[in-house]
């Protein structure tokens, strides 16, 4: 259906199929059109479910590609034809190994690993398509297999080779294309996950892009994995990066007020004004308020805040719940006086008051609950508590609680 509808828009496209009559498809293909290109977020503003059902624009996605409209940016690269060889399409989307290793500091491990997938050669359009066919025959040969229909020995024997013969063309399809998630991961270093990680995840991305690659609908396996790989590792950005998860669309737009910030920064010599970068952005001031709260990352109490490690920010961090230090000592003052007062009063008397006003433990009793543990009426515990109170307003006692009164 969408091819159709990018058949009909490719000679002419009008301005007013914007509107908001036009379904998110129309209007993505109507964008594209008009601008040359797709961004990842153009798609989730129309389809932000994408995060949780990328399957859902599978189809979108690879019709566009298809239908010439770069998926990605100005930036990038427009799809090539299947005749294209793998020696133009490396100089477009490949980065070569010295490129690699000057863009990213590269350790033992990560070197090995280059250095591996680098003795795979790339693959042109033609042998893309015969890996494709392949895997293909090799899932159906599966599906016969497992349907248990087939009896003859030399027919079954002939259906492994092929299932082995499938497997080993998808392998050799994902590691021919190992290079191009290092070419996608490392445009995402510095984001909080470490580069190795990120290849593990664009390797994801490309397995799934794997299982997915239609060879009949005519674009480069490249162009296509390269939305997958993508997703794969912003999505592992905003899962791994933060302690509290904040979504891949957000996540974009964050990284994209902090680079518009640093430019400001440059230009007035000094950080900026929320104002500023909203009229910068061409967003709203409350929208800009809320991509720096979202963008502060939490601290660790357990950080350490001299060299020696003696403190930790948790030693700083004032606690609400606790009582100031004077009003914890005129608590303790009280608690001393009163417990020097009630030695004055009859046991009974002392041991009402205290359960009826948690004196002890902090857990009040009603006159009910006191005069059944006493084996009195609730009116008797009344008339004793209150000869109790009436001892304790004694001018001789009442001088001595009269000062924390206003405490």
């Amino acid at each position: 259906m969408l091819d159709n509808k990018i058949e009909e828009k490719e000679e002419e496209v009008d301005v007013d199929i914007l509107s908001e009559e036009n379904s998110g498809e129309e209007y993505l293909v109507a964008l594209g059109y008009e601008r040359g290109y797709i961004t990842y977020e153009d798609i989730l503003k129309i389809f932000p479910e994408a995060e949780e059902n990328i399957e859902r624009l599978d189809e979108i996605i690879s019709a566009l590609m298809q239908g010439g409209i770069v998926v990605g940016g100005p930036g990038e690269k427009r799809p090539p034809a299947l005749h294209v060889r793998a020696e133009e399409e490396a100089e477009k989307t490949h980065d070569t190994e010295q490129d690699i290793y000057r863009a990213v500091e590269v350790d033992d491990t990560s070197g090995l690993y280059l250095k591996e997938i680098g003795k795979v050669p790339l693959l042109t359009a033609e042998e893309e398509v015969s890996l494709a066919k392949r895997m293909e025959a090799g899932q159906k040969a599966a599906q016969k297999l497992q349907s248990n229909r087939i009896k003859n020995p030399d027919k079954l024997d002939e259906l492994q080779l092929i299932r082995y013969d499938g497997l080993a063309a998808r392998e050799h399809l994902i590691r021919a294309n190992s290079r191009l998630v290092i070419s996608v991961a490392k445009k995402y270093i510095g984001r909080g996950v470490p580069f190795l990680d990120l290849i593990q995840e664009g390797n994801i991305g490309l397995i799934r892009a794997t299982n997915k690659f239609d060879y009949k609908r005519g674009h480069k396996f490249s162009t296509y994995a390269t939305w997958w790989i993508r997703q794969a590792v912003t999505r592992a950005i905003a899962d791994q990066s933060r302690t509290i998860r904040v979504p891949v669309h957000m996540g974009d737009q964050i990284n994209k007020l902090l680079r518009v910030s640093h430019k400001l920064t440059q230009r007035l010599g000094r950080d900026p004004m929320p104002e500023e970068l909203a009229a910068e952005l061409d967003i709203p001031l409350r929208k800009v308020e809320q991509m720096i709260d979202v963008a502060r990352r939490p601290l660790s109490l357990e950080m350490p805040t001299d060299n020696e490690e003696n403190s930790t920010l948790g030693d700083f961090v004032e606690d609400a719940d606790i009582p100031a230090p004077p009003d914890e000592v005129s608590s303790t003052m009280l608690r001393e006086i009163l417990l020097d007062i009630l030695t004055d009063l009859p046991p009974r008397e002392v041991k009402i008051l205290q359960m009826r006003y948690g004196l002890v433990d902090g857990q009040t009793y009603t006159l009910e609950e006191v005069g059944k543990k006493m084996g009195v009426t609730r009116e008797r515990v009344r008339q004793i508590e209150a000869q109790a109170l009436s001892r304790l307003r004694h001018p001789t006692h009442a001088r001595r609680l009269r000062d924390f009164l206003h405490a």
